[in-house]
């Protein structure tokens, strides 16, 4: 009864700082970036994954068993790892340009998680035979840390591509403004307009420049934190592999969930590919991750609501017979 209440106070307490934090974040959208809040945001996020840390332990201790055996408690993993991820520019003492993504994400999830969807899976269960192995911390944890980090990363190739469409559609009605100018309205007015252009070439220079840095920072961000994820996806499938040769006698069954972490595997083999051509990096490789985006949730939560095949553990159909 006491774990469960500490349980429920980390829930509420967690949920509620990642709702400030998503709301300083969004009065720095609005506003000039003010020092003050962007540290009070940070400071969020840690208390944040503190709060979440503090509950899966405490769920780690009154079940018996790591907390990553149904959809609600992967999805408080999940969360989690939005959070860790979050914390990651700040090794390394960069702006933190994720944040933007990874404090949305985060209270997303684990407020999905406490939703009434899932009430029934909130109480945590003895394992099934084929869950109680040491492989199940190992496979999960990567596998879901890898999700974590693999939609991140595709979210700011997302990006990547509304800026560079935003930025090529500029240019195309730039110029052809000044074709139509030339031709019809005559060459004395359009010397005029000439003339005006080179006056707003400092202002329009520096905004062009700070549109490739943004793209430059879009695009270093999103492939580390790709390759990241790819590493902790590679790690997740053959420690998965191997505990399926321990569990059901095969490395591989092509079960739904396997087929579709091949696939998603695959997605982002490409993407890694495209990073090796530098004819292809940028727009091609982003195009790659934001379908990558797409083939995640199919492979972690399209299936589950499905509730087929050998990975059906903590399903929604599962759960409601």
């Amino acid at each position: 009864m006491i774990f469960a209440t500490l349980e429920h106070i980390l829930t509420h307490i967690s949920f509620s700082i990642i709702s400030i934090v998503i709301t300083i974040h969004f009065m720095t959208l609005l506003v000039h970036e003010i020092v003050g809040l962007r540290n009070s945001s940070e400071r969020g996020m840690i208390a944040t994954f503190l709060s979440i840390t503090g509950l899966l332990v405490i769920r780690w201790i009154y079940s018996g068993h790591s907390p990553l055996s149904n959809l609600y408690e992967s999805l408080i993993f999940l969360s989690w790892s939005f959070s860790i991820i979050h914390m990651i520019p700040k090794i390394r003492n960069n702006k933190n340009y994720l944040s933007v993504i990874t404090a949305p994400s985060a209270i997303f999830t684990q407020g999905f998680a406490t939703s009434g969807l899932s009430t029934e899976m909130h109480q945590s269960a003895i394992l099934v035979p084929a869950l109680q192995s040491q492989w199940l911390m190992m496979h999960v944890s990567m596998m879901l840390l890898s999700y974590a980090a693999l939609l991140c990363g595709s979210l700011l190739s997302v990006a990547l591509l509304v800026v560079t469409f935003r930025k090529n559609i500029d240019m195309f009605f730039k110029s052809k403004n000044l074709v139509i100018k030339s031709f019809i309205v005559g060459e004395v007015e359009y010397l005029n307009d000439k003339r005006s252009v080179f006056k707003n070439t400092s202002f329009i220079s520096f905004r062009n420049y700070y549109k490739y840095q943004l793209t430059q920072r879009l695009d270093y961000w999103s492939y580390r934190v790709i390759s990241l994820g790819f590493t902790f996806l590679t790690i997740g499938i053959l420690s998965g592999a191997v505990w399926a040769n321990e569990a059901w006698g095969s490395y591989w069954n092509w079960d739904p969930k396997e087929t579709w972490a091949f696939i998603t595997w695959i997605i982002f083999a490409i993407y890694s590919h495209t990073r090796t051509n530098k004819s292809l990096q940028d727009t091609h490789s982003a195009l790659a991750a934001s379908i990558g985006f797409l083939i995640i949730w199919i492979c972690y939560f399209g299936i589950n609501l499905l509730g087929i095949g050998l990975h059906s553990y903590g399903s929604f159909t599962l759960t409601s017979n």
